[in-house]
């Protein structure tokens, strides 16, 4: 049986899951940014990264697993790149200012790469890149995850989702936004089905005999997209967001559940590049948005009723919910609602929150 979605104000759902972060002991500003990020996911329809996590968050919070008083810093290694070092604290927060100082960087020669050492989850890419296309540049944000995906050719689990996102401005307030795991779904995909109790595609996942499964709770493995290409572009994002930094790779990559009092020392990398120091910005965005126009006008084939640019989809969504209110799952608002802090529901369990 489908669980029961329901639609409540954005202002209201961002509330809620400040409250929520509050109560497990996070500091009032870190709560509201965080709270705001995740409104964002679930506005975009992007629910794998919304209000859905605020539980898991919870816990990890509240069992010490994020740095509560961090001490955060911007070490600049170069004209245009430095790290900033997260001390493990809320990884929307830290990631957030990284990609201000890339933004920074890029105004003033160009280009503006930043790397984010260790820190924790940090949400839905998509947040990062359009907070730089709405200052008029180009940016792609790179962040590793946990071990869950079965390699091309392999058997057993080596990288995470590992997933890239990209923005670039257009000549109106909507620029191109988008985001994608490596995999042909990303786990809070399969996180969200669960949610919902909604059966998955049978090319998402296999279960543990290596056969592709239609149950997301029998999944044990995800699968690459594309094949051997998308198993090449999760290896390149494990080496840009991990090893660059001097971090944790493939396999080795902290859990996200096992062991809530841990840090999980992550890593993520933005590149942010400047597109007034290669051409005339006005007649850049002009450019995008006709290239926008020109993909509207594409005969759409059958089964579509017409084309749209990447990212669309979730612009649209987010117009719509702001409008209609923020579809979640029941289950979710009613523990968004609760008296409980966590369930103790993640704890100890493996990379697909299976005890």
């Amino acid at each position: 049986m489908t669980e029961t979605i329901i639609r409540i104000p954005s202002q209201e759902l961002e509330e809620l899951i400040a409250q929520k972060l509050l109560a497990a002991g996070l500091k009032e500003a870190f709560a509201a940014e965080m709270a705001e990020h995740l409104t964002y996911a679930d506005r975009r329809g992007i629910h794998s990264h919304g209000a859905v996590r605020v539980e898991y968050y919870a816990e990890r919070i509240a069992k010490g697993g994020l740095t509560i008083d961090p001490v955060c810093s911007f070490e600049q290694t170069g004209p245009s790149c430095g790290v900033y070092h997260g001390d493990n604290t809320v990884g929307h927060v830290v990631a957030k200012r990284g990609m201000e100082e890339a933004i920074t960087l890029a105004k003033e020669t160009g280009i503006g790469i930043v790397g984010i050492k260790k820190m924790g989850h940090s949400g839905a890419l998509s947040y990062y890149v359009d907070m730089a296309a709405r200052q008029d540049m180009v940016a792609m944000s790179f962040c590793q995850s946990d071990p869950m995906v079965v390699p091309f050719g392999g058997a057993e689990n080596y990288f995470g989702t590992n997933p890239i996102a990209f923005a670039a401005p257009t000549n109106n307030d909507r620029p191109i936004v988008f985001d994608m795991a490596t995999t042909v779904q990303a786990w809070g995909k399969v996180l969200d089905a669960r949610s919902k109790n909604n059966a998955i595609p049978n090319d998402w996942a296999v279960d543990g005999l290596g056969n592709p499964t239609t149950d997301p709770y029998a999944v044990k493995g995800l699968l690459p997209i594309a094949g051997p290409k998308g198993y090449g572009l999760m290896m390149m994002v494990d080496i840009l967001s991990g090893a660059l930094l001097g971090l944790p790779i493939g396999k080795h990559v902290s859990s996200m559940y096992e062991d809530m009092t841990a840090k999980r020392d992550l890593g993520q990398l933005h590149i942010v590049i400047n597109p007034a120091h290669f051409t005339e910005i006005e007649a850049f965005k002009a450019q995008l948005s006709q290239m926008i126009e020109e993909l509207h006008q594409i005969k759409p084939r059958h089964g579509f009723e017409e084309v749209l640019y990447p990212g669309e989809l979730s612009e649209r969504k987010a117009i719509e919910n702001e409008e209609k209110g923020i579809p979640i799952a029941k289950q979710v608002y009613d523990y968004l609602v609760s008296d409980a802090v966590h369930h103790d529901q993640y704890e100890n369990a493996n990379a697909f929150a299976e005890k």
